[in-house]
């Protein structure tokens, strides 16, 4: 009988990962998010301050951002960040009933610490997905449509496949959004609301990448080099695909209360926005330590 992929490649960690997810463990129960507590609601957000840098914007650097007024400049900054919560909105609801998946389905192939952690997880992005939310409420903004398209169509695919390639794309894309917001948002001038939300966001992601990194890796040791082939040419792919859309998002045409200058199918404009010298430099610096860790593990 042909055996699966996961019965061929348990997930069972080294003796150093399986040491740093128990801390990892450990910490979530030390400090889970309170939802009422988290932050100061009562207080509000500050719309005379940007919620994230100038320099942070999508087209800031192009004729299009010197060509708006500076009340549009503002307005489309807060559109912005309202992709940028969307993205962690449609994934982090996404992961529960994916991850409680691979737990029933997958019980047996799990280490103990894999199981826990993956519990843990999910627990924490149900909290995560219900502050975004009253926050987007809060701020009065609108939720973008989720992703289309190969996005969409891989998603739909991960519960039947290894659990290791759904935690995989889960730790691409939680990274790239997790390192934009962090990266433009905690400045001094930045609404102090939205600035405390992302950093005690931040600080539960660091241990879901940490802990995506650990069972990515300890998979890749050990896995054939034939099914990590296939991984890697994949990944590549949907990880410069997910860097463009993080860079620019088309949606924003259909967002703005002014006529925005790029229409969303207008495609030769939103490359060279995607590639202004702007971009490049913010990629270059907020993305570089996921692209050293995707090159490590052998993903260009």
């Amino acid at each position: 009988m042909k055996t699966s992929m996961i019965e061929r490649n348990p997930i069972i960690l080294s003796e150093a990962s399986s040491q740093k997810v128990q801390t990892l463990i450990r910490a979530s129960h030390r400090h889970p998010m309170d939802l009422q507590k988290v932050l100061p609601w009562d207080d509000g957000i500050d719309f005379s301050k940007p919620p994230k840098m100038e320099s942070g914007s999508w087209i800031y650097g192009t004729p299009y951002w010197e060509n708006l007024a500076a009340e549009q400049r503002r307005e489309l900054l807060w559109k912005e960040i309202a992709r940028d919560i969307s993205m962690f909105i449609w994934l982090e609801q996404t992961l529960p009933p994916l991850y409680i998946g691979y737990i029933n389905r997958y019980r047996f192939s799990l280490s103990p610490e894999v199981y826990e952690y993956l519990m843990i997880f999910s627990r924490e992005e149900i909290t995560h997905t219900l502050m975004f939310r009253r926050y987007m409420k809060m701020a009065g903004l609108e939720l973008f449509q989720p992703p289309a398209g190969q996005y969409a169509q891989f998603l739909a695919k991960l519960p039947e496949i290894h659990p290791v390639i759904g935690i995989l794309w889960t730790l691409m894309v939680e990274s790239l959004a997790e390192l934009n917001a962090i990266y433009l948002t905690q400045d001094d001038e930045i609404d102090p609301l939205t600035r405390k939300m992302f950093f005690e966001h931040h600080i539960e992601e660091v241990r879901h990448i940490a802990f995506g990194k650990r069972v990515v890796e300890d998979f890749f040791a050990i896995a054939p080099e034939s099914e990590l082939a296939t991984i890697r040419a994949q990944f590549a792919e949907a990880y410069r695909d997910c860097k463009l859309e993080v860079t620019y998002n088309a949606q924003i045409a259909q967002h703005t209360s002014f006529e925005f200058p790029v229409a969303a199918d207008d495609e030769a404009a939103i490359a060279v926005i995607r590639t202004s010298e702007n971009n490049r430099r913010l990629n270059g610096e907020r993305f570089a330590e996921m692209d050293r860790w995707f090159a490590q593990i052998g993903i260009a």
